[in-house]
């Protein structure tokens, strides 16, 4: 447990040797987010004139709900997947020995934008697939399907870096995602939980340095007051979600780059060999 503990922690720092390398790369998870926001609010228009909502509470879920839902399941791991690919691209460069730019990683998500939203309809379609089962199924079977979808996961680990550096179709990619993760796979992904498992306790941190701290604003009875602490911990939490995403999608570069050359640039190969043991 403390191994791995402090594999992770050592994890974070290399990523985080890359990250200062190219600050620029948060700027990838900010697009994302900026742009989910604005799929969110596109589409509850036309799933509220659709009577998804009322129908939903009637117990009914009408035929253009499923239209609607599976679409925005579409577009959502569209702009998901093109941050990631943009920030697999930028990474890349920067471990091949280059500088990269935001440009950059913008234009290398481009070019495979085919690719991106064709993995994106299989992603939505096994998500809204596995949801639907879960929504039917009793205590078991939610935990039958959850094992599946952690399964999915896993295999499909690898896909962005596969179709960004590979160039390969989106089927093509998770296969290849399965057949590199058979060469390079171990612990559960220790290295990538690591990264989770970290900012996930800084999280914590904030959280609970920030609760009391707005108990005492109330107090005070300075709306202005509880506005900053509310606020100064939003900003906190938001930053670590996208240094978070960012270490994560350098991390994934790397391991692919190890899986297919050997090569770790600017990683420890031990670091990594530990979170993707030899079978």
């Amino acid at each position: 447990m403390f191994r791995r503990l402090a594999n992770s922690w050592e994890l974070v720092k290399a990523s985080w040797s890359v990250l200062m390398a190219d600050k620029e790369l948060v700027i990838f998870p900010i697009i994302s987010f900026i742009a989910s926001l604005v799929v969110i609010a596109t589409f509850a228009v036309p799933t509220f004139l659709a009577g998804v909502f009322d129908s939903t509470v009637g117990g009914q879920f009408p035929i253009a709900g499923y239209v609607i839902g599976f679409a925005f399941y579409v577009v959502m791991y569209t702009v998901t997947i093109f941050a990631n690919a943009a920030v697999v691209g930028a990474a890349n460069i920067r471990l091949k020995g280059g500088d990269p730019t935001v440009g950059d990683g913008l234009r290398i998500a481009f070019s495979h934008i085919g690719s991106i939203v064709g993995y994106a309809l299989i992603a939505a379609t096994v998500g809204i697939i596995l949801r639907r089962l879960s929504e039917k199924s009793g205590v078991l079977g939610r935990i039958v399907i959850s094992l599946i979808g952690t399964a999915w996961n896993i295999a499909t680990y690898l896909v962005v870096p596969v179709l960004v550096i590979e160039g390969v179709g989106p089927i093509d990619g998770v296969k290849r995602s399965v057949e590199l993760l058979k060469k390079t796979w171990g612990e559960q992904l220790a290295g990538n939980l690591g990264i989770g498992m970290v900012f996930g306790w800084l999280s914590f941190l904030v959280i609970l340095v920030g609760v009391p701290g707005i108990f005492f604003a109330l107090s005070t009875q300075l709306f202005w007051l509880v506005a900053v602490v509310v606020g100064l911990m939003a900003v906190a939490l938001m930053a670590l979600s996208l240094i978070s995403s960012t270490l994560s999608g350098i991390y994934v570069t790397a391991v692919y780059r190890y899986a297919t050359t050997g090569e770790t640039e600017m990683f420890d190969p031990a670091l990594i060999e530990n979170a993707f043991k030899q079978k």
